[in-house]
């Protein structure tokens, strides 16, 4: 991922200095419970232990000639080890992906802490806002359209519970990937104990696989990256109904705008929704990294690197993404401005035809079938109204005149009344009270 959407926690999770630090932390374990066992002389753990982690550059250097990674990085710190006779036993009885996959489990559990620690916070931010509008009504839409009267707390609400389940959903991921193996060549523990394989993920707080072969099987890793994409997809969401609600013809709601803040190089009236379309964008970025990471389940026999490569870009691009994306979403709707009053001009700006669906009910109550009479007498009254702008409640009076129909005035004001609509709303919010 590129600087400009790198924020500084994530990105040191993914770097390879703290990646070199994490490889040294397993392999000193494995150390550690190979001296415990009689399996190597105890006095190269110390030595192994106050090692320095090498540079990147170090590691960097050898594999332009080893050409790969894990041994250029054990070079690097032999170089680092006082005596360096003591790295002798360094990497006893692994093989690469041993090390390569506990470390990446680390990384991936450290990324996720990051992300629910956000994903929580935007619950929050979404959950106050939603109630803090529980009463502001603005005009439902379906398909674009002015449907019936809502609240605008209504629709941040819904949002509010899907970025809730989002973190949920991602709790459960981090299961899925806390999960190492150091089990040798094949899996077979043919030059390891599985005893040290326990010790270290009980070290490290992770889980052993079940079973492995050469590497982890890639489903966890699959269904942690797919949950970072719905949840960054719902950030989406979220970015679109803004995106929706700033243009001139709603004016419903409005991004943060900064003191000296520019909206366009050429036209200085402008105010664009520019962090909602860079969440629009970021997204796509992270949902793309789905597919490349479940390519990466069916592996030539027992281990091939196919899957190496695209991981070292998908991995770090789907959290440092979506990290980015968790922060400019409470931004967002932390500074979103709504204006409740240009709410109330949309909500009446079509003369009343939100209302039609009441009125139908309301002329079958009277006795009107509802598909040969009710509905098509609305129906030609609403239509009219479109074209004409002449109130709704005036050309359904004629034309329910016209079909011998006394209208009731008063019942046609309370059924007509805009807070009439959200009132069996209010165990929703009370739930949402509730949300944690």
């Amino acid at each position: 991922m590129i600087e400009r959407y790198t924020l500084p926690e994530m990105g040191r999770v993914w770097s390879d200095a703290h990646k070199y630090e994490l490889w040294c932390q397993v392999e000193t374990l494995v150390v550690e419970a190979h001296a415990a066992a009689g399996t190597i002389p105890v006095e190269v753990v110390e030595p192994v232990r106050k090692a320095p982690p090498p540079t990147p550059e170090a590691v960097h250097e050898i594999e332009a000639v080893t050409q790969h990674d894990v041994i250029a990085f054990l070079s690097a710190w032999a170089d680092n080890t006082e005596p360096r006779e003591a790295a002798r036993y360094v990497h006893f009885g692994m093989t690469s992906s041993d090390l390569l996959d506990t470390a990446l489990a680390l990384q991936l559990v450290e990324a996720t802490d990051i992300l629910l620690d956000k994903a929580d916070a935007l619950v929050v931010t979404l959950r106050e806002h939603a109630l803090e509008h529980r009463a502001t009504l603005r005009v439902g839409r379906t398909h674009g359209i002015h449907a019936e009267p809502d609240v605008w707390g209504h629709r941040v609400a819904d949002f509010a519970y899907a970025m809730a389940r989002s973190r949920d959903r991602l709790k459960r991921a981090r299961s899925a990937v806390g999960v190492m193996a150091i089990s040798g060549a094949v899996g077979t523990y043919s030059n390891i104990d599985p005893e040290i394989e326990r010790h270290v993920a009980r070290k490290l707080g992770l889980s052993s696989a079940p079973v492995s072969t050469q590497v982890v099987l890639r489903d966890g890793i699959s269904e942690w990256v797919s949950a970072l994409a719905i949840m960054a997809t719902v950030c989406e969401a979220i970015a679109l109904e803004v995106r929706h609600g700033q243009r001139t013809e709603v004016r419903e709601l409005w991004e943060p705008f900064g003191k000296g803040q520019k909206g366009s190089s050429a036209m200085p009236h402008k105010k664009n929704p520019i962090i909602s379309e860079r969440l629009a964008g970021m997204a796509r970025v992270v949902r793309a990294q789905v597919v490349p990471v479940m390519e990466g389940i069916p592996l030539w026999h027992e281990r091939d690197i196919s899957h190496s490569s695209t991981e070292r870009i998908t991995l770090p691009d789907a959290a440092i993404g979506l990290d980015y994306m968790l922060h400019l979403t409470n931004r967002l709707m932390s500074g979103l401005v709504v204006d409740a009053e240009q709410m109330t001009v949309n909500l009446e700006s079509t003369g009343g035809l939100i209302y039609t669906s009441t009125v139908l009910l309301e002329l079958v109550e009277m006795g009107m079938s509802r598909d040969d009479e009710a509905y098509p007498l609305v129906q030609k009254a609403a239509m009219e109204t479109w074209q004409t702008k002449v109130p709704f409640r005036e050309t359904l009076r004629r034309h329910a005149a016209e079909a011998g129909l006394d209208l009731d005035e008063a019942r046609l004001d309370e059924v007509c009344r805009p807070e009439r609509f959200v009132e069996r709303l209010r165990p929703v919010f009370d739930r949402l009270t509730a949300l944690a």
